[in-house]
């Protein structure tokens, strides 16, 4: 295996790791079209179908805490190439699954699997490149990332007018092989031999205890915990909400991919408000926002019997997103900025412990659904509220040491 800096060019590389990367989106949005025939095939009760996503959201956040460490012991190829193999092996679990139970063995192999490459892509483009060479990469591949959520229903909905819910994992499996074709034809491993550390169970542990032990770290880690719950919850329900109560039909991808927009918005949004006001700031005023403005609705969601239109439903979704987009990446960095001594195995801790948090309690909200937006929303509201008295909370005791 060559251990140099040859490989694509820049164009080709950026194209490369934004491919490897939006299996994760890929996976989670493209077969949100096809979650009822799935249940109605596979046998599927009530609200169980949600289950197809919170199985792969919890593996994926789990396997990160391994494939981290794993990644810097072993080099980025190979946990690349080990990551896809799982997740191609799950994805044939899901194309010839005869029944539910197969389904999430399948989805939760695919989670496991797709955190490899989540993981050591990014790694590997920090090998590759540094400074503003980097933050350029890093932007580009985020471009992708953003409006992959915005085009992967519709391209679920696409291979169902040709096809069954079935063919959907089999363009996952080809995804799979031509990202892990192309990498093992174009791009050299990037951690040299001498700059490999290793795997240790023990060194994983202790980086979860501080992370335990650091207020704010773990304050944060829990707040973000708390508003990926609300966003776990709406991917569970969002089918259900868009074609069970609006009848939306064939047209859930197009408002599914006008909030994901919201999203991206937020994110760009963000890289330019943060030098200006600061993290923090801008953390305490989303919160504020999204508090108030969930409150407002939920009391207005119960006089119209939880039903209220599309268009007032939309009103609300798209600011609350807003929100949600600045505070996603802003509550990551501020669980990490105490823990740069152990960047890489805490980055993968966060990750896990986050998901620990945010995939059940996700998965509840999703399953109250009871034929209006009301569970939904209320998992907005409560969440919201509880982020905002946690920061007051961990920034107060971080002026004033308890």
């Amino acid at each position: 295996m060559r251990e140099d800096q040859t490989g694509p060019g820049f164009k080709e590389f950026v194209i490369l790791m934004a491919l490897i990367t939006s299996l994760v989106a890929m996976t989670i949005d493209s077969m949100l079209p096809a979650l009822s025939l799935i249940a109605q095939d596979l046998g599927a009760k009530d609200n169980e179908q949600q289950f197809v996503i919170s199985a792969f959201l919890l593996a994926f956040g789990l396997a990160q805490m391994v494939f981290g460490p794993l990644s810097d012991a072993m080099g980025r190829r190979p946990v690349i190439f080990l990551g896809i193999s799982i997740y191609i092996i799950g994805s044939v679990f899901c194309v010839y699954s005869v029944d539910f139970q197969d389904m999430l063995v399948g989805r939760a192999l695919q989670g496991i699997g797709v955190a490899g490459p989540r993981v050591a892509t990014m790694a590997l483009v920090r090998d590759k490149y540094q400074g503003d060479d980097m933050a350029r990469v890093m932007s580009l591949i985020m471009m992708v990332f953003i409006l992959v959520p915005v085009l992967a229903p519709a391209i679920g909905q696409g291979i169902m007018y040709i096809a069954d819910w079935r063919a959907i994992f089999s363009a996952l499996i080809l995804m799979g092989l031509v990202g892990f074709v192309w990498l093992a034809l174009r791009q050299p491993e990037t951690l040299a031999v001498e700059r490999r550390r290793p795997f240790s169970v023990r060194l994983i542990g202790s980086a979860v205890v501080e992370i335990l032990r650091t207020r704010a770290s773990i304050g944060y880690i829990i707040m973000s915990g708390l508003i990926f719950s609300a966003f776990v919850g709406y991917l569970s329900s969002s089918q259900q909400i868009f074609q069970d109560i609006y009848g939306l039909g064939e047209l859930f991808p197009l408002y599914f991919g006008v909030l994901a927009l919201a999203l991206g918005f937020a994110s760009y949004s963000n890289s330019r408000l943060v030098v200006r006001f600061g993290m923090r700031r801008l953390c305490r005023a989303a919160l504020i926002a999204a508090s108030c403005l969930s409150v407002g609705f939920i009391s207005l969601a119960y006089a119209m019997d939880g039903l209220p239109s599309l268009a007032l439903f939309m009103a609300y979704m798209l600011p609350a997103f807003f929100c949600f987009g600045v505070l996603f990446g802003n509550f990551v960095a501020l669980a990490m900025e105490p823990l740069g001594h152990i960047a890489g195995v805490g980055a993968s801790a966060v990750g896990s412990i986050s998901s620990l948090i945010s995939v059940p309690l996700g998965a509840t909200i999703g399953q109250q659904f009871d034929g209006t937006i009301l569970p939904l929303v209320w998992g907005f509201t409560v969440f919201s509220v509880a982020a905002f008295c946690l920061m007051q909370w961990v920034e107060h005791k971080a002026v004033r040491p308890g």
